[in-house]
């Protein structure tokens, strides 16, 4: 499967905002802003997490909130406050939030079908 990279405008609470190339992660549950990002867009820290690595060690990391914007969808989203190292991913819940789905063979996303029921 190939990877999928797409641009997104991100915003913090005080309403400063940067342009941030995430990988699509659709086994990641939330969106990881990259160190130094979050910082320039003054994001705090609401609480830390406990998270699991694909090599399953475990490590610890600060959340904080986002607005994310793609196209003329926006919304607010929980993120992990990177470290080092850490890369920009775009998680399952900002993707559901938005209302968006990834096309893994197009490697686009789209608008989700979204169902009451």
């Amino acid at each position: 499967m190939a990877l999928v990279y797409i641009e997104l405008l991100v915003t913090g609470p005080t309403g400063k905002n940067e342009t941030v190339r995430f990988l699509v992660d659709s086994g990641a549950k939330y969106s990881l802003l990259p160190d130094g990002a979050w910082q320039r867009l003054e994001i705090a820290s609401i609480r830390e997490l406990t998270l699991v690595l694909a090599d399953g060690r475990q490590v610890q990391r600060q959340l904080g909130e986002a607005r994310f914007s793609y196209e003329d969808l926006s919304a607010w989203s929980p993120a992990i406050l990177g470290e080092p190292g850490d890369e920009a991913l775009l998680g399952v819940v900002t993707l559901e939030t938005l209302g968006l789905i990834l096309d893994p063979i197009k490697r686009t996303l789209h608008p989700a079908r979204m169902l009451l029921a």
